[in-house]
């Protein structure tokens, strides 16, 4: 049986347009009601929105992914601007986090700017009372608790989150939110991690165009994938099929306010 679902995590704006349009009647056929298209920069924002102005499935969050050279004075404040602009259309802040894979490359980048800059959209975060959408892995998710807990946010959302026990005991004490990609059917560290999490604080994501191996290798990473994903979910959790539909979609409304 299939349930109704929402991709709590897709870079939407990134695929081609033939890709977009396969995408998009994939929605209508197997029941995903909805996707959340995060952004990279200003221009990934405004293509986010542009896509969320065409069709109803879609909605944006606006943001800067910390995997790439620090946005300029000039850029930081025009995406500002922009996103206060269309605030209320955007259904969170993100992606937004720390540069965990670009600083096993080049150990020399210096953290605290991008630190100084992820409290610049958790503080827009607050104010506005906007979710916000995480990329923090491993060690710098510890460094983003602490911001989240400074400034008071309980709508946090880890996405494809991976980390120690003592983290993931942290998240769940605050109430922090992760999201599962399809590679739970072949990867154990993240079946470890929903074994322990909570169901109602799992939702699930693609991440695409980001590709899958396993049994989606060589496949376009669509939405349709996040079927599997909560079969085996179930299967981890002991619990119906039906049961983890009807939670992790109920989970993901409420969360984004849907």
């Amino acid at each position: 049986m299939q349930g109704k679902i929402i991709d709590a995590h897709i870079h939407l704006d990134m695929y081609t347009k033939d890709e977009q349009n396969q995408i998009l009647t994939e929605l209508e056929q197997e029941k995903i009601t909805a996707v959340v298209s995060v952004s990279n920069h200003l221009a990934s924002s405004i293509a986010n929105l542009r896509l969320a102005e065409q069709y109803e499935k879609i909605y944006p969050a606006f943001g800067f992914h910390p995997e790439q050279e620090l946005p300029s004075e000039a850029e930081l404040e025009e995406l500002i601007q922009f996103i206060q602009q269309y605030k209320d259309q955007a259904i969170a802040i993100g992606e937004v986090g720390l540069p965990y894979y670009m600083r096993q490359k080049a150990v020399n980048i210096n953290i605290e700017p991008y630190l100084e800059l992820l409290e610049v959209f958790i503080k827009l975060s607050k104010q506005w009372d906007k979710p916000i959408s995480l990329h923090a892995v491993y060690e710098d998710a510890d460094l983003v608790c602490d911001l989240l807990e400074k400034h008071s946010i309980d709508k946090a959302h880890f996405h494809w989150f991976k980390g120690s026990y003592q983290t993931i005991e942290r998240m769940i004490q605050n109430d922090y939110f992760i999201s599962i990609t399809p590679d739970i059917c072949y990867e154990k560290e993240i079946q470890q991690l929903v074994k322990g999490y909570p169901l109602t604080h799992i939702m699930v994501e693609t991440d695409g165009p980001w590709p899958f191996t396993g049994p989606f290798a060589n496949q376009l990473t669509s939405p349709v994938m996040i079927h599997d994903t909560i079969i085996k979910i179930a299967q981890i959790k002991k619990q119906s099929i039906a049961n983890v539909y009807k939670q992790i979609f109920t989970t993901t409304k409420q969360f984004f306010a849907l």
